[in-house]
């Protein structure tokens, strides 16, 4: 009796103990429940609107895309839409937002922008030719160091497209070299350069024009043939970036001589005021 007195004795209080360790441990077991619903939630509210805005900024340039990207801007608001999911407040929701953003981004956004570029380059642009009176009246540029002879295609502060003959009467082969006359590749840059100019100068009148102006970088030069007396350097120049409050343009060159690409350079052009012109 005395025995089994004492065994009911411990187990009572090893089974209160029990209880007290248990009732300890709820608060901490109750807390952690709560944070892991609580950041599962917000996980959720925060990428499911997210994606929600995108698929509305997707709409909103599908309404004003041009009408050769209407179809394609149309088709990727329709598969965001998709991906998002049936319920917007589960799990589902939350894949289906990462999902729609890494997916019409990285996709359909780009097939979008490519094909507006291509819309808006097709685009008429209105062009005009310069004989060399015309060309004199803009460029400050006068014999010997006059290098484009006539402009074939113009698009004010675009691209233009010119050319130059190339002869042994100028005056630069006697000494570039004796016995085998070459155009120095420098004057190549140096020509593409005043077409370039042509781009970016407004027209001239009798007095010319208020502004003119200077190198202010070569990057990317490549000479692939040699021209020499006879040739034809045919030259295009295009715009690349322009700058108008610092006057900075940076432009796109190359020359051709019969279809064979003779030189290519990406050329800095910095405009500024004709101090000369009154």
């Amino acid at each position: 009796i005395r025995f089994s007195r004492r065994l009911s004795g411990k187990v009572v209080k090893f089974l209160l103990e029990v209880v007290k360790a248990t009732l300890a441990c709820l608060p901490f077991l109750f807390n952690l429940i709560i944070m892991n619903t609580s950041t599962f939630t917000n996980q959720a509210r925060v990428v499911v609107p997210q994606a929600t805005c995108n698929i509305r900024a997707q709409e909103r340039f599908a309404a004003n895309a041009p009408s050769a990207c209407k179809p394609l801007a149309a088709s990727a608001c329709l598969s965001a839409r998709r991906s998002m999911g049936g319920s917007i407040g589960g799990s589902n929701a939350a894949f289906g937002a990462r999902r729609t953003c890494a997916r019409v981004n990285s996709r359909s956004a780009a097939k979008i922008v490519a094909e507006a570029e291509a819309a808006a380059e097709e685009e008429p642009v209105e062009t005009i030719t310069m004989d060399i009176n015309e060309i004199m009246a803009v460029l400050p540029h006068r014999y010997p160091f006059l290098l484009v002879d006539r402009v074939t295609e113009l698009a004010a502060g675009k691209y233009a497209k010119g050319y130059k003959n190339v002869t042994v009467n100028d005056n630069f082969f006697p000494g570039h070299f004796p016995g085998r006359p070459l155009m120095p590749g420098v004057l190549q840059v140096e020509a593409m350069a005043q077409l370039g100019g042509l781009v970016l100068l407004p027209p001239g009148g009798a007095e010319g024009t208020d502004q003119i102006f200077f190198f202010g970088g070569i990057e990317k030069c490549r000479f692939k043939k040699t021209v020499i007396p006879g040739d034809k350097l045919e030259m295009e120049v295009k715009l690349i970036k322009m700058n108008p409050r610092f006057g900075i343009a940076k432009m796109e060159g190359r020359a051709y001589v019969d279809g064979t690409l003779a030189c290519e350079a990406e050329l800095m052009l910095i405009l500024v005021k004709n101090k000369e012109k009154k």
